[in-house]
């Protein structure tokens, strides 16, 4: 997630400058066809290509609409995730009737949990998208788009480390297994059945936000409008210079010398440039929003969140050397 208020322009350009390149070469080669050679035939008329303008538009603003749900609906999934981690560690310190260790074993577990679910969310799938190599280069830079699993030894005993390596779904093991832990305890009177109901309802609760999220990371949005989104979005400023020379050449009439006339004309380039840049910004904006844990610039910054769950839960066992809060990178926070 980028966490300063204006996008520096390195950022923009970073994943701008393939487009604008094409764009101005595009723009031109028009422009000197039309101008140079001579091509009168190529402008068009520009009504039906604001028509085209707004269709493409609407479309945009629909699928931008769509993309932002998705996010959002993400990071309120890990907003419940942080209040009922707190819940949890809560619920570990008052009910359990045993030593220090046992509640540190619950608690720590829980912490193993929300990063496994976190290391399960950033694996890529068939659909996620490919930046262009300039934003790759960043990200590779940053290290945080696969992260590893050895994370999880700091938090779970050898054996029961060990024990999940094969699994597919660790966090879901995780949850199991603190549900056993809970019929120990009871079995032991080191829990009551009431704590072992409030417990359940809590892990309850977490295999729901797991699913959620499992949810949104596993069902692409909808191809047809992604696709199509893209698609009209490049017909249309592709037409964009055809159109362009029409309304030019309109004004170039007023004009009496050759030079006047092509620095006039010469106008339409930035103008086209400008046009195209500003359409498929807003359509990349949508891209970048359909998947929310994927760890790019607009993703749900699921790396501070794990560390904050670990800094609260540690603090609520009164442990003293406690880890730092995790610091953006060029500004984006993982």
């Amino acid at each position: 997630m980028y966490i300063k208020r204006n996008i520096s322009w390195g950022i923009i350009l970073r994943y701008a400058w393939k487009n604008l390149i094409f764009f101005t070469l595009w723009a031109a080669i028009i422009f000197s066809a039309y101008y140079y050679l001579g091509w009168r035939h190529l402008d068009i008329p520009f009504q039906p290509l604001t028509v085209i303008g707004v269709a493409v538009a609407f479309y945009i603003g629909f699928k931008n609409s769509q993309s932002y749900d998705r996010f959002w609906e993400a990071r309120k999934i890990w907003g419940g995730i942080v209040n009922y981690s707190r819940t949890w560690a809560n619920n570990v310190l008052s009910f359990v009737e045993d030593d220090h260790e046992t509640k540190r074993i619950l608690i720590y577990r829980h912490i193993a949990w929300i990063n496994a679910l976190r290391i399960q969310l950033r694996q890529p799938t068939s659909f996620s998208i490919k930046e262009n190599k300039s934003v790759e280069k960043l990200f590779k830079r940053h290290g945080e788009r696969n992260p590893v699993c050895s994370v999880l030894d700091n938090f779970l005993s050898p054996e029961e480390d060990e024990k999940l390596e094969n699994r597919k779904n660790v966090a879901t093991h995780l949850i199991k297994n603190q549900g056993l832990h809970l019929k120990q305890l009871l079995n032991e009177g080191k829990i009551t059945e009431f704590d072992k109901l409030v417990f359940h309802n809590t892990l309850e609760e977490l295999y729901n936000l797991q699913g959620r999220c499992e949810r949104i990371k596993n069902t692409p949005f909808p191809r047809q409008y992604a696709y199509f989104s893209t698609l009209f979005t490049w017909i249309f400023v592709l037409l964009l210079p055809f159109g362009l020379l029409s309304i030019f050449e309109g004004e170039i009439k007023e004009i009496r010398t050759d030079l006047q006339q092509q620095l006039f004309l010469g106008f339409m380039i930035p103008f086209s440039v400008l046009i195209s840049w500003i359409f498929t910004t807003m359509e990349k904006i949508g891209s970048n929003s359909e998947d929310p844990f994927e760890g790019r610039i607009n993703d749900v910054p699921m790396n501070a969140l794990c560390r904050t769950i670990e800094i609260d839960l540690r603090d609520m066992l009164d442990e003293k050397d406690l880890p730092k809060k995790v610091q953006p990178k060029d500004n984006i926070l993982y």
